[in-house]
């Protein structure tokens, strides 16, 4: 099969693009101009030049394709930018979905996010719902996947805490920490996709991703520190102070968290794991013996 990939330059990206081309299958990668270089030890790829929130940019860029993958998303808008969750979810989605219709391809898989509804509380959470509507309501074969926060050896999330710890011992957490999350294996999320492809029971519907276990932040800190072996100093910041902060600094680069972050975080981020894994025939990792993979060989 031959494979439209979008966002294949990305944490997520890499290793579906691994993925497609161990299971023989043809892919051409979509990139924008300069960031060719983090997929260029990948043989046997095809990469075209574009921008899914340029929808000019995609002109005859799908066809001879049989199937898209869209995996472009954000997790931090930067509007002074142009950089925004309307654009890149959104937007973006849509001029991905017209052109891939326009060039008569009907099969198309989406990236979304667990959270993902209409009265979301954060943009974020709202213009992943939006994306998934507009994939829904366009007549193609669809599959979207919801993903709780994916864990691998070059994620954002584990790793920014495995680095606190091997420098300092301490790691803050907002509130009590008791916010329960699901941490999911980048191996089962890449695993999903690429299965998808030639299933046609998984056309048109929607998997939550979730690991095997419902984790307390506070746990999912402790797990980290102990495959560290640096039991981790918890220090718990209160709520409004957090928020306060990140009202004021987020729209800084380097500020860790943004109010939006900090609100999805105290919600929680759990689901059903069990439909993802018994349709696709996926053996769950768990997050401890995920994380000793990489974490233990820096």
């Amino acid at each position: 099969m031959k494979v439209f990939l979008t966002g294949s330059t990305g944490f997520v990206g890499r290793h579906i693009l691994l993925d497609l081309i161990n299971y023989n299958h043809q892919v051409r990668c979509l990139v924008r101009q300069g960031s060719e270089s983090k997929i260029a030890h990948f043989k046997n790829v095809e990469i075209v030049y574009g921008d899914i929130t340029d929808a000019s940019s995609l002109s005859d860029k799908i066809r001879g394709c049989d199937a898209v993958i869209n995996l472009v998303g954000i997790i931090r808008a930067f509007p002074m930018r142009g950089i925004t969750f309307e654009k890149l979810h959104y937007e973006g989605t849509a001029n991905l979905v017209n052109a891939a219709k326009s060039q008569g391809v009907r099969r198309f898989i989406q990236m979304s996010a667990l959270g993902a509804r209409a009265e979301g509380k954060t943009p974020y959470q709202r213009t992943k719902y939006r994306a998934e509507e507009y994939v829904r309501d366009n007549g193609l074969e669809y599959t979207i996947f919801r993903p709780s926060i994916i864990f691998g050896s070059e994620d954002k999330f584990v790793n920014l805490f495995a680095r606190m710890l091997k420098i300092q011992q301490f790691v803050p957490v907002v509130g009590d920490g008791m916010y329960q999350m699901q941490p999911v294996s980048v191996e089962n999320v890449s695993a999903g996709f690429v299965k998808s492809l030639e299933q046609k029971d998984a056309v048109g519907k929607a998997f939550d991703a979730g690991g095997p276990e419902k984790l307390e932040f506070n746990k999912l800190i402790d797990i980290i520190g102990e495959v560290m072996c640096a039991p981790p100093n918890k220090v718990h910041i209160p709520v409004f102070l957090m928020s306060s902060l990140a009202e004021m600094f987020d729209w800084l680069p380097f500020f860790p968290v943004t109010k939006d972050q900090i609100a999805m975080l105290l919600e929680g981020n759990v689901c059903d794991e069990k439909p993802f894994f018994e349709h696709f025939g996926i053996k769950p990792i768990g997050f401890k013996a995920g994380i000793l993979k990489y974490l233990t060989s820096k």
